[in-house]
């Protein structure tokens, strides 16, 4: 018996060989740290990430949230939605602004499966969006933090020591 819609048995694994393709590599464009809470980002040219740590000098360095990553084409995006011509992505306090990879796409299907990038020399782990919090409310005005639900980016955890570079390229090695 066929499945309904047209399916197939196998439409979980094909699903799955799908969500692995990606047409091309990202690029970093941005990095971002904040040594402390409520403070101002510092924008890097390059910084050293350590393996289960975060990125050296910013305040999650050891903290669960240990790299925070958000899609530069979605920076209009967000503008748009509070009136803006355009945003500063210090602003949204993120850690990476990367180009070219749909973030949201590499969230993990299925709790079984995880989805690893290379940045520069850096293995990182994707795991949960990053969801905007009540600052963004304070930051960008009334409607920011609407503004910011689905745009957030993702949050990952890095496996190897390393160093990331605006320029370096962001590729899917395991997904």
């Amino acid at each position: 018996m066929r499945p309904p819609h047209g399916r197939t048995a196998d439409a979980p694994q094909g699903i799955h060989r799908l969500s692995a393709q990606f047409p091309h590599t990202g690029r970093i464009e941005r990095i971002f740290v904040r040594p402390a809470r409520r403070t101002a980002c510092i924008e890097l040219n390059g910084t050293l990430a350590v393996a289960g740590r975060g990125l050296e000098g910013d305040r999650s360095h050891g903290g669960r949230r240990q790299l925070s990553l958000i899609q530069h084409e979605h920076l209009p995006v967000i503008a748009a939605l509070i009136g803006a011509e355009a945003i500063e992505p210090a602003l949204l306090r993120r850690n990476l602004v990367i180009s070219g990879i749909n973030l949201l796409a590499l969230k993990p299907l299925g709790r079984e499966r995880t989805v690893d990038l290379r940045i520069g020399d850096v293995i990182v782990r994707i795991g949960q969006a990053c969801s905007p919090c009540s600052r963004m409310e304070e930051i960008l005005g009334a409607g920011g933090y609407n503004a910011m639900r689905g745009h957030g980016g993702m949050l990952a955890t890095i496996l190897t020591d390393g160093w990331i570079k605006v320029g370096s390229e962001v590729r899917v090695i395991h997904c």
